[in-house]
């Protein structure tokens, strides 16, 4: 055999064993194969999403259906005072009914007082002192509000007076003490329910921010 054909044959032998070679590192592309790298998106330079003009303002419709009194009232309420958000009121009157319970059961109304109209914080003050002229005291434990519901709402038109009622269902044990520290009524471990309608009004586009405690229908 002469030596030209030897080196073609050396090379192709050579050219076969790197083919195989080749196929054993990367595979065919009948297998599984790496999904190709996420095209990146381009940047926004507007919000994440956009309110439909004209649509519903869910933040009224989760609680009214769109329409109603109530739903009409939340809307012009809104239309006054741009920066009212329904859910940030309630999420508000729910820390602000535990401080006014706990307040009152321990009588300590001078912390709540910011939260109580003065027929509210009249009325108040009366209980505590009838309270104390009987020798009774109460220790109280709030556990949470279990329900709250927005269940009406109004607004005066010509004072922009808005009144809101929420309806309330708490937990938390209560026990009245006598002058001799003995419990007279309730339990210190025991948990009742509690159930309260309670308004709350402000006059809408107002500086004032506060909402204020106007009736306590239990």
């Amino acid at each position: 055999m002469n030596s030209p054909l030897i080196q073609i044959l050396v090379l192709a032998a050579i050219a076969v064993f790197l083919v195989l070679r080749l196929k054993n590192v990367l595979g065919t592309r009948e297998g599984f194969e790496k999904p190709p790298l996420p095209v990146p998106e381009k940047k926004r330079d507007g919000p994440a999403f956009q309110v439909i003009e004209g649509g519903p303002d869910l933040d009224i419709t989760d609680h009214f259906d769109e329409g109603t009194p109530q739903a009409k009232a939340l809307a012009e309420m809104k239309r006054i005072e741009p920066s009212f958000n329904v859910t940030e009121f309630l999420a508000g009157a729910r820390g602000a009914y535990e401080m006014i319970v706990m307040g009152y059961e321990t009588g300590e109304l001078d912390n709540i007082k910011s939260f109580l109209s003065d027929d509210i914080y009249e009325s108040f003050v009366d209980g505590v002192a009838a309270r104390e002229d009987q020798g009774l005291t109460i220790e109280a434990n709030f556990i949470g509000v279990r329900e709250m519901a927005l269940d009406h709402v109004t607004l005066n038109p010509d004072t922009k007076e808005a009144e809101m009622t929420l309806k309330f269902v708490a937990e938390l044990t209560q026990a009245v003490r006598n002058s001799d520290g003995e419990i007279v009524e309730g339990s210190v471990t025991d948990a009742k329910k509690q159930k309260d309608t309670w308004v709350f009004s402000r006059h809408m586009g107002s500086d004032d921010p506060n909402w204020f405690l106007v009736s306590t229908d239990g």
